[in-house]
């Protein structure tokens, strides 16, 4: 019984991603962060460029796959490092909009010739070049937002990943061992969101909302509501009522270091329609990468109850050096402790008889990785007939006895075996927290409700949200403070 891996990788929105190219002009940041004593006296004399330097500089910017400013456009082009490094103070100085963040820029010059946007001379200007005119206008910024390859700021959490984990080794931290994955629902800025608009139709997924060409529409929740009937005396029934909007996910992966606090080490955008199990694969797919191996263990909603999520953490050759720690779902109408098994991995039925395996056969269906299932029978009508009755005088007796269709692999095996009581799985399980802090930050820098009407854009501004939120991180442990409160 092995398990499959052959995953399917969900179609996004196409990301225009860049080979790296050497920016002409690039950023000063990376250069200028480890000297400061050399900056020009205009940029020293401001505190708020400093600091900003100090948070961003870290990363390499000179490395940073950057568009060919070397082509000929028609205009000077700009490079994206300076793009990316102008949202990221936006979000860190809780600039509202472009135009804030465009005004901003130009009260901190010093900032203006960091990130490396292309200066316009100006022999007369103290500084030496007009502000003014080096920098794009406010819409030009929200357009480029939309132009940046993601794949690009990948590179940033990528780096900013690598940054962290040289520190804690240098702190002599313990390595990475758990991780925590969770989503974060986005609402997309259309009209179709706002309940005090009249909008009709308003949750008919086949007519999209014109102000936004990517959002699709998704449900955040059900709740069963207490329906009472209004002439008739009959007990009170409920019904499942879901709360609908249109807009995007943002899924992440998250990792907490004792003593330190927590960090994102993967992040993906997509459509609202995508299930929480999309992520899975994708999202660990980043982690192996920015890591060097898999993570053993990790911890995750009830939305990730399925097979494969144990199958990924299982060592063979070490059962328990591994284990995710997900709450039961039970699907199907199984509680946790409903299905046991034999040493062997076989079912038991209802009166606790082994029940072999008649068939495998491999599903294709609309399940999100193909896999192998088997036919679990009743063992006193296979392999061969006896003359026994049921035990437990199973109500299908009749009609064949106990069957049992699930997948061959251990993860299945795995999801009805994990003791839920165990103070080892609770102790795990309690590590999920760390991911509910980073969205708590992630909400403070308005992931949930962007003025952003592109998936591209809202893709890129969550990227760099996290970015942000590790280079924080960083700051923090360079400067050795402890986990805050």
């Amino acid at each position: 019984m092995t398990d499959p891996t052959i995953v399917v990788q969900l179609p996004l929105w196409p990301e225009n991603a860049l080979p790296p190219k050497k920016a002409l002009n690039s950023s000063r940041l990376h250069d200028c962060w480890p000297a400061p004593d050399r900056l020009p006296a205009f940029v020293k004399e401001s505190l708020t460029t400093l600091r900003l330097l100090e948070l961003l500089g870290p990363l390499l910017w000179t490395q940073f796959p950057d568009r060919d400013l070397g082509h000929a456009w028609r205009f000077q082009a700009i490079p994206f490092a300076a793009l990316a490094a102008a949202e990221l103070i936006r979000l860190n100085e809780s600039q509202t909009s472009m135009g804030h963040l465009h005004q901003f820029l130009l009260e901190h010059p010093g900032l203006i010739w960091l990130l490396g946007f292309p200066l316009q001379p100006a022999p007369n200007h103290p500084l030496g070049f007009n502000a003014q005119a080096s920098l794009p206008t406010p819409r030009h910024l929200t357009q480029m937002l939309r132009h940046l390859p993601n794949a690009a700021l990948q590179f940033l959490l990528t780096n900013s990943v690598q940054l962290i984990l040289a520190e804690l080794v240098a702190r002599e931290a313990p390595p990475v061992e758990c991780v925590s994955l969770d989503t974060k629902h986005i609402v997309a800025w259309v009209k179709e969101n706002n309940p005090k608009t009249y909008v009709g139709d308003r949750f008919n997924k086949q007519r999209q909302p014109a102000g936004d060409p990517d959002c699709k529409l998704g449900c955040k929740r059900r709740h069963n509501q207490v329906v009472t009937p209004a002439r008739k005396a009959v007990p009170a029934g409920t019904v499942s009522v879901g709360e609908y909007y249109w807009g995007y996910g943002s899924g992440l992966v998250v990792t907490k270091i004792p003593g330190w606090g927590e960090f994102v080490l993967a992040e993906l955008t997509q459509p609202f329609d995508q299930g929480d199990v999309t992520y899975f694969f994708p999202l660990m797919r980043q982690v192996e990468d920015r890591l060097g191996y898999r993570p053993r263990f990790g911890t995750f909603d009830a939305a990730f109850d399925a097979w494969y999520i144990y199958a990924y953490f299982y060592r063979e050759n070490d059962p328990w050096g591994g284990c995710a720690a997900v709450p039961f779902s039970e699907k199907g109408g199984y509680k946790a402790q409903g299905r046991q098994f034999t040493a062997e991995g076989l079912p038991l039925c209802a009166a606790g008889l082994p029940m072999p395996l008649r068939f495998t056969y491999t599903d294709r269906t609309s399940c999100l990785v193909e896999h192998e299932r088997g036919k679990y029978v009743c063992p006193l009508r296979f392999p061969s007939q006896t003359a026994k009755t049921c035990p437990a005088h199973h109500k299908q007796w009749k009609k064949g006895g106990c069957t049992a269709m699930m997948p061959t692999s251990i993860g299945a095996r795995l999801r009805y075996q994990l003791d839920r009581d165990s103070d080892f799985y609770k102790s795990l399980y309690r590590q999920r927290s760390a991911v509910e802090r980073i969205n708590s930050q992630a909400v403070a820098l308005g992931i949930e409700r962007p003025h952003l009407r592109n998936g591209q854009a809202i893709a890129n501004q969550n990227t760099l949200i996290y970015v942000l939120i590790n280079l924080r991180f960083l700051q923090r442990l360079s400067q050795g403070q402890a986990e805050p409160d």
